[in-house]
């Protein structure tokens, strides 16, 4: 299964976008318990979530800016 790709991330409106994180960030808990308790089958997932939160927060983190930006001109 190959990583996400951040274009289909792009087309989110703010919401989405916050709704995306929390059930990703959610998902990280989850695996972090089966893994603890020693029932995890798919470790790599992993690295498919923490690349999907970082790609998430990258975006969100973007138009913070541009937005920030946009209000001082």
């Amino acid at each position: 299964m190959p990583l996400p790709k951040v274009d289909e991330i792009k087309d989110l409106s703010d919401q989405e976008l916050s709704d995306q994180i929390t059930t990703v960030k959610k998902e990280l808990f989850q695996l972090r318990f089966q893994k603890a308790t020693r029932q995890m089958d798919k470790p790599h997932q992993f690295k498919h979530k923490r690349h999907r939160l970082a790609q998430l927060m990258t975006i969100e983190r973007q138009r913070q800016l541009a937005a920030s930006a946009s209000s001082e001109e």
